[in-house]
């Protein structure tokens, strides 16, 4: 696989672990302050999908760094890949809220 498809898996997959690990661990913390867990889980989820992002690029400046450089010196290349990171976690993230979302509407429907 080349460099470049490991790095939008890579994306991917941890903007999409963000998201559920972090609204699995806050609906646990829910669990033990008596608090309702999915809908803790829902607003964690909702809330760090940008997060998840920053974190699966490796942090917000480089990539505007890369982007910045490529426009300024033309390298049209290194910007797609750049936004197609950002659009690949960006995604990733919102595949992991749409989990949670899921498992809402599962627990909903396990209750009836």
């Amino acid at each position: 696989m080349s460099n470049f498809l490991g790095n939008i898996l890579y994306n991917f997959l941890i903007a999409f672990g963000v998201v559920v690990g972090a609204s699995l661990c806050a609906g646990l913390g829910a669990l033990i302050n008596n608090h309702p867990p999915i809908k803790t889980m829902l607003n964690i989820s909702g809330s760090i999908k940008i997060w998840a992002v920053a974190v699966a690029l490796g942090g917000t400046l480089t990539s505007f760094q890369v982007i910045d450089k490529g426009l300024l010196r033309g390298e049209i290349k290194s910007v797609i890949k750049q936004v197609s990171y950002i659009i690949i976690a960006l995604i990733g993230a919102n595949v992991g809220y749409g989990l949670i979302k899921i498992i809402q509407k599962v627990g909903k429907l396990w209750m009836e």
